[in-house]
């Protein structure tokens, strides 16, 4: 069993900055990537960044420059931080994990973690 538990949510006004982090424990290793991707009620879930085990990473195009994610491999952690936050950033944030189980590859979702953004 693989367990994602996310922390970091909260409310913040225009311009300010939260830090999201998500912890992955259980029978996952070799893991291939780790993001965040967010969802509005009624909507897609998208993208938001990406970090790969080479340490590459993918932003969507509206938080590059705002959104810096990094992950340690040690602790199997990922951490988005978030500056100049937009009221269009308000969104459920959700961790995902995607790496070898003793069942094969897999991808895995945290719980979500709200954040918003308004004066």
């Amino acid at each position: 069993q693989v367990q994602l538990v996310e922390s970091g949510g909260g409310s913040v006004q225009p311009g300010g900055s939260l830090r999201l982090s998500c912890a992955a424990s259980g029978s996952i290793f070799n893991i291939n990537s780790m993001g965040w991707y967010r969802q509005a009620p009624g909507k897609q879930r998208e993208l938001v960044a990406v970090i790969r085990s080479d340490g590459s990473t993918s932003y969507a195009d509206s938080v590059k420059g705002r959104f810096t994610i990094s992950r340690d491999n040690a602790k199997n952690t990922v951490t988005l931080q978030m500056n100049s936050l937009k009221p269009e950033d308000t969104d459920v944030y959700y961790c995902n994990v995607y790496g070898r189980s003793p069942y094969g590859l897999r991808e895995y979702w945290g719980q979500g973690t709200q954040v918003t953004v308004s004066s």
